[in-house]
């Protein structure tokens, strides 16, 4: 079952971060929280992981609208955006895709939210692949 919406693009790490984010904020979401694995793994297991962070990414009118319809949500909110170094070096910016998300949840009163984020998302990974290029191109 594929659970996530992505694309793989050429381009520095932290560019890749900051366009991410960029992308975001357009779409009218803020990142909550940025959770870099690779310094995390590195700090309480000493153990080496390529680059790897978690955006936690929130559009709070739709997550309002979303918890009014159902309150337990807040279980699988923020979405995430995850951001890694694959192992050909390209970066991979891959989000949670939101209609296999709420799906869980078995509510018709969120199908339109997830629809709403899908289309978001989607515009932000081809902004990102739009400033930086995708991999398969290159």
């Amino acid at each position: 079952m594929e659970y996530t919406i992505q694309t793989t693009v050429t381009g520095e790490f932290d560019d890749v971060i900051d366009a991410t984010t960029a992308a975001l904020k357009d779409e009218g979401f803020g990142v909550l929280c940025d959770i870099d694995i690779q310094a995390t793994l590195e700090e309480k297991l000493g153990e080496e992981l390529r680059q790897y962070r978690i955006l936690g990414a929130c559009n709070p009118p739709l997550a309002y609208e979303g918890l009014s319809a159902e309150i337990e949500l807040g279980a699988l909110l923020p979405c995430n955006v995850i951001v890694y170094e694959n192992d050909d070096g390209d970066i991979v910016v891959s989000a949670v895709d939101p209609e296999q998300l709420v799906g869980i949840a078995d509510n018709d009163a969120l199908d339109s939210i997830a629809t709403e984020v899908n289309e978001r998302f989607d515009r932000v990974l081809a902004a990102v692949t739009d400033e930086f290029g995708s991999a398969s191109e290159a």
